[in-house]
This record gives structure tokens, sequence and C-alpha cells, in this order.
């Protein structure tokens, strides 16, 4: 009795061993309905992975610089277009002050072409794309400085009507909402020296968030002209259409 229940555990043991055989995968690994014979619950699986996933910590560095490189890109390259617009603003500022001093002697008279070269050659060292324009407006006092000229207001309406006569300072038989001359004037004459740049901003976040394509900057200084002569007296002249 005892061979016979050897001999019967020693079938059931080849048996197995051919079973396993049959249903090994090569390298030595058994098929996962092997090992697995007894499945692990789902709730139980995710309760062993949860927390392996969250403290998995690969990656995340790439994650974090997809999600703030906007920003900081947006961020850097907002403060560079400051940058150039002060820095602009400052070289246009002191060459238009430099011309301004130039212009009020003398000498500076007849050489309007060469101041204005000379301020427009200072901003395109900073800005070559720039698009710089000039206007001078002189007067005989400080207190005509962007005045209109004078009318009379026939309807009492406070402005000036085109059948309304008026007082031509400048002799342009026109009326003008400012009265004063175009160009350099003369020996103590009060100048108003304006100088307008203009150019496409290097980045496209303006254009992005519906600001101008263009930066303009404008640059005015008003001074007075040399005694270098006698002042010449200006006298309107009355108009009426």
């Amino acid at each position: 009795m005892r061979h016979g229940g050897t001999r019967l555990l020693r079938e059931r043991y080849d048996r197995a061993q051919q079973h396993l055989q049959v249903h090994r995968r090569p390298g030595g690994r058994l098929a996962d309905q092997q090992v697995m014979s007894h499945p692990v619950p789902r709730r139980s699986l995710l309760r062993r992975l949860l927390p392996r996933l969250l403290d998995d910590r690969r990656g995340v560095s790439a994650i974090e610089f997809g999600m703030t490189a906007p920003i900081l890109f947006l961020v850097v390259f907002g403060t560079l277009q400051v940058a150039q617009s002060y820095y602009v603003n400052t070289v246009l500022n002191g060459a238009v002050n430099a011309a301004a001093r130039k212009s009020s002697l003398q000498s500076g008279q007849t050489s309007a072409t060469a101041l204005d070269t000379l301020v427009s050659t200072m901003v395109k060292y900073v800005m070559p794309t720039a698009n710089v324009t000039f206007t001078r407006k002189n007067y005989a006092e400080f207190t005509q400085v962007g005045r209109p000229e004078d009318f009379t207001d026939t309807n009492k309406n406070g402005v000036y009507d085109a059948t309304e006569c008026f007082v031509d300072m400048n002799g342009n038989s026109l009326w003008d909402a400012d009265m004063g001359k175009t160009g350099l004037g003369g020996a103590n004459d009060i100048v108003v020296y304006t100088v307008t740049v203009s150019y496409k901003q290097w980045f496209g976040f303006a254009k992005m968030f519906g600001l101008p394509e263009y930066q303009t900057i404008p640059s005015t200084t008003i001074l007075k002209n040399q005694p270098f002569a006698t002042q010449a007296t200006r006298t309107g002249v009355s108009k009426c259409p």
C-alpha cells in the first residue's frame, strides 16, 4: 500500500512538471495565467500602484517648464521691448536738446538741415529702421507758444468760423489754431523744435494684445534764440473772408 501511494504521488508530480514545461515562457518565466493563479482584485492593485505613481518625479521638470515657459518668454521679451523704447527715447531727447542748443546760435540759423541730419544719425544708430520727422515753429514771445490766432467771434460760439475775420500772424492767409511760423526764426525768437520717431517694434507682442504695431516717440524742446541781432517786429494782418 505504501508503494502504491508513493507511485501515485510520483505520477502526479510528473504530470505537474509536464504541465509547467508546456506553459513555460522562453527565459524560464511561467505564463501569466499560471503565475497569477489567484488574480489580484483591481482595487487592491490600484491601491498599491497609486502611491508609486504619486511618488514618481520623473519628467516633472519638463512639464513645469512647458507650463511656465510662455509666461517667462512674455516677461523677458516684454522687458526687452520696454527697455528698447526707453533707450530710443533717451537717445532722442539728448539729440534734440543738442540740436536745439546749436540752432539757437547765430551759426545754426543756416544749418537746419545739418542739425536734422545729426539728430537722425544719432537715432538711427540705435534704431536703423526708424522714420524721423522734424517740425520747427517760432514765436515772438513765450506767451504766444501754442496759442491760436485772434479772430472776431461774430456769433459768440467760442470757436472760429470760416465767415469770421481773423488776425494773420504767420503770413499764410489762413486762420491757424497755432500762430507760430515755420522755421528757425530770428534773433531772440522762441523756437519749438519737435522730432518724432516712428519704428516697427521688434517683437510681435504689441499686435498680439491689440496694441499698435509701430512705436511712436515724440520729443519737443523750447529754446530762445541768442540775441545776435535785433529781434524782428511781428505785426498781424487782419483778414476777412
